[in-house]
């Protein structure tokens, strides 16, 4: 209290404890200046060997105030801002317009790429949501207007191609897009959410792009989200084929091709894509022409054939159901001496051997159109096949008995070999004489 009341001597007072506080550590670390022991009162500092650590006090840490949280944070607010640089679209029609903001995007999409290379940790719901808000941002768009050189639109001029102004920035994001596509770690199950039916449907509506570049790099990210994304697949599928069929609608000829590629890709060891197959088979089918049916229909029949007789239930049913197209069986039946010789075998084997009772049923409605259409056709068939199952038997019945005959020769004509290891022994005629020693 006298201290108060004295400014000079409370002074005085805060120096002198200052050094006596001074002299004291350094007397208590071991030095040789200082005049005098440290007061008994303050107790030395800690060994290191009571700390565990040489040179650091003996103080608990202080208790986190983020952890992990605190740094998944910082990572998505550092990665969505940059996310948000690159929803700013610019106008690309006049080029020298925002150059140096132009630039800035295009160096934050090439960061942004290598970042998702090069991640060591999966992405967050959030930095999902805001990669997939991005892409939409900037790739679903209204396409500009076909710049052409000269004054006149003619058919030469038709066929060239377009380059898109803006695909100095397009082509970084398709490739962000690939990337986060394939990312090992990128959630497909948390992906799902935002990159579903109608974010794949936007991206095929721009394959009405006249940019080819733009469609070569749809056509590798249709393909890797058709391979990550399974719940896509059904849809995926069903847009590609009606693709497919406008193709075919606008030129008939590609029907032929189609089917073909079909046939040499068939899946023979995967009954549900075969019924995949047989689906968008009958939809080409139902487009095609005469003269383009003709060309392939004999390789397209002994594949069908295969497909009846599937111990697969559900396959050979698929298949049995094409002869409900109208158009379908319009063709078969003006081509039918080519197509029932090739598949009255399958016929015939489903109604003698087939386990299931539904294929069965169906398999003789066939038959009976068949019957009804040319009788004498069928009948001819049912002599052949008839005629090959004899054949068939008597090869089987020769092979058999030739078989048993081998095995009754070997049987007959085995006679175990007994190994001698013994010297032999000399004729009794023969004198046996010592050898000399010279």
């Amino acid at each position: 209290m006298w201290c108060l009341l004295h400014p000079d001597l409370a002074a005085m007072w805060k120096q002198f404890m200052g050094k006596l506080s001074w002299k004291s550590m350094k007397s208590s670390s071991g030095g040789s200046g200082g005049g005098g022991s440290p007061p008994a009162k303050l107790p030395p500092p800690p060994s290191p060997r009571e700390n565990g650590a040489a040179g650091k006090p003996n103080v608990s840490p202080p208790p986190p105030t983020g952890g992990a949280g605190a740094e998944v944070r910082s990572r998505e607010d550092a990665f969505i801002q940059k996310v948000n640089i690159c929803c700013v679209v610019y106008d690309f029609s006049d080029r020298g317009k925002d150059s140096p903001e132009k630039e800035r995007k295009r160096q934050v999409l090439m960061s942004l790429v290598d970042c998702i290379g090069a991640a060591e940790e999966p992405l967050t719901e959030v930095m999902i949501a805001a990669c997939v808000r991005m892409f939409a941002v900037n790739l679903f768009r209204v396409f500009p207007p076909k710049v052409r050189s000269g004054s006149t639109a003619s058919e030469t001029e038709e066929d060239e191609p377009f380059f898109d102004p803006s695909w100095y920035h397009l082509q970084v994001v398709y490739e962000f897009l690939l990337r986060f596509v394939t990312s090992p770690f990128v959630d497909p199950k948390v992906a799902r959410k935002y990159v579903d039916s109608s974010f794949v449907s936007r991206l095929l509506d721009l394959f009405d792009s006249d940019d080819p570049r733009e469609r070569d790099c749809l056509k590798t990210i249709l393909h890797r989200i058709y391979g990550k994304f399974m719940g896509n697949r059904p849809f995926i599928r069903k847009a590609l084929t009606y693709c497919i069929t406008q193709f075919i609608e606008k030129e008939p000829k590609l029907a032929g091709t189609v089917i073909r590629g079909l046939l040499k890709y068939w899946p023979v060891t995967n009954s549900q894509k075969e019924m995949m197959f047989l689906g968008e088979l009958e939809e080409v089918l139902e487009l095609i022409d005469m003269a383009e049916f003709q060309k392939c229909m004999v390789p397209l029949f002994r594949r069908i054939a295969n497909c009846l007789n599937s111990s697969h239930f559900q396959v050979a049913e698929r298949a049995l159901f094409l002869w409900n197209n109208e158009h379908l069986f319009d063709m078969i039946s003006q081509n039918r001496q080519v197509i029932l010789p090739l598949i009255y075998p399958a016929l015939e084997r489903n109604t003698r051997w087939h386990w299931n009772q539904s294929v069965l049923n169906v398999t003789m409605n066939v038959r009976k159109m068949f019957l009804d259409m040319d009788e004498k056709l069928l009948l001819s068939c049912q002599n052949n096949f008839q005629e090959e199952e004899e054949k068939r038997a008597a090869t089987e019945e020769r092979r058999r008995l030739m078989w048993e005959q081998l095995e009754r020769s070997a049987a007959r004509g085995y006679q175990p070999v007994i190994a001698d290891t013994s010297f032999p022994s000399p004729p009794s005629s023969v004198r046996l004489v010592a050898p000399t020693v010279t």
